[in-house]
């Protein structure tokens, strides 16, 4: 099935940002997208996982293991390692999985064979959705309607990086590093406040009001129902380079540093919008490497940090008239013109110091149509 391609998504620039430093860096912990219906929301999803590379699994472990990282084996390909001290590898495509709004637990986490263990002795588990989705993406629709346990679940998973399951005091544990995105429609009921903090990154989406986009989006729509494969010939230099950039991204990010400012300047951003706990403090850090490694800058800067900041603290305010609400993100949004204008016009020996492309990449950019 050709997938509709990303970067051939029109407008939603938050929303593309968002998934694309995830991508990057799995690490700053996933993102829930919230908007009306027809917005373009699983369309993106799909979008990006189609953009991921492919990846070096060990054969026929169903968690995808890396053989390349011994620490973050399964307990099978561990055992396998100890006895074989090489694991053979496969190269296949980075798995997009899709959660069902009617997963239950065991559905989600895997199952032990008690009984099994019991009267033969063998510990034996059935892998579930964490397993297909390790080192891959996990997408979840309707993310609201699921059950709060098994959202509980998801997040931990994505968190910790592991899976553990445990029944009758016997344990299996398996790597459980993804991708995760959630959407929902906010009409259909919200997310408990505990449940939302939890999602590092929030974006808000709504319907596209300029008559130029909406006429873009009319016509790529009909070609790409039309012709699928026409479309994403038109699209496939884009989304060549845009995958590469990613990659180049992925390779970059240990190198990119940060100041003693740089944390002080995101202290005092969540101190302004009086969010609670420094989860907003650690995501917006992680989000600006990945952001500052995406525009290819070894060092983190204002306009990352801002930038990071719109989409890592609205679903973090507290609860107040929405007037307040709104104007702190607008005087948040000026600040980031601000800093953009002053990268823009700084001096070319302040501007590229510690970089590796001068611009904005035009993933971050508003595109023309």
């Amino acid at each position: 099935m050709v997938i509709f391609p990303f970067t051939a998504i029109v407008g939603q620039d938050k929303m593309k940002r968002a998934l694309i430093l995830n991508a990057v860096s799995p690490q700053i912990g996933g993102v829930l997208i919230r908007g009306e219906r027809g917005t373009a929301k699983s369309t993106a999803a799909r979008a990006l996982a189609a953009l991921l590379p492919d990846i070096d699994v060990v054969e026929n472990c169903p968690f995808h293991c890396d053989p390349d990282d011994p620490a973050a084996l399964c307990d099978d390909c561990r055992s396998r390692m100890a006895a074989q001290s090489v694991l053979p590898r496969v190269q296949r495509r980075t798995r997009f999985v899709d959660l069902p709004v009617s997963a239950t637990e065991d559905r989600v986490v895997g199952t032990l064979d008690i009984e099994k263990a019991i009267q033969k002795g063998e510990r034996h588990f059935e892998p579930g959705v964490l397993a297909s989705a390790n080192r891959g993406l996990l997408y979840v629709d309707e993310v609201n309607l699921l059950d709060d346990h098994v959202v509980d679940l998801l997040l931990d998973s994505a968190a910790m990086g592991v899976n553990v399951v445990e029944r009758e005091g016997i344990s299996f544990s398996h790597p459980a590093r993804f991708i995760l995105v959630g959407t929902m429609n906010p009409e259909e009921g919200e997310l408990r406040p505990q449940l939302l903090d939890r999602f590092a990154l929030c974006v808000e989406i709504r319907t596209i009001t300029d008559p130029r986009q909406r006429v873009e989006i009319v016509r790529r729509r009909v070609a790409y129902e039309t012709n699928p494969s026409a479309l994403y010939q038109q699209w496939q230099s884009q989304e060549r380079n845009l995958s590469h950039d990613i990659q180049q991204a992925k390779q970059l990010l240990p190198q990119v540093t940060y100041s003693e400012q740089d944390l002080y300047t995101i202290a005092e951003l969540t101190a302004e919008f009086e969010v609670d706990g420094h989860r907003a403090d650690i995501v917006i850090l992680k989000a600006a490497l990945a952001n500052a490694a995406f525009e290819g800058r070894l060092t983190v800067s204002d306009t990352d940090i801002f930038l990071c900041a719109e989409l890592a603290l609205p679903h973090r305010l507290h609860k107040k008239p929405l007037q307040d609400s709104a104007l702190k993100l607008e005087e948040l949004e000026k600040r980031l013109e601000t800093s953009r204008a002053d990268m823009a016009s700084a001096s070319p020996s302040t501007a590229s110091a510690g970089t590796v492309k001068k611009k904005m990449h035009p993933s971050l950019m508003t595109p023309g149509t």
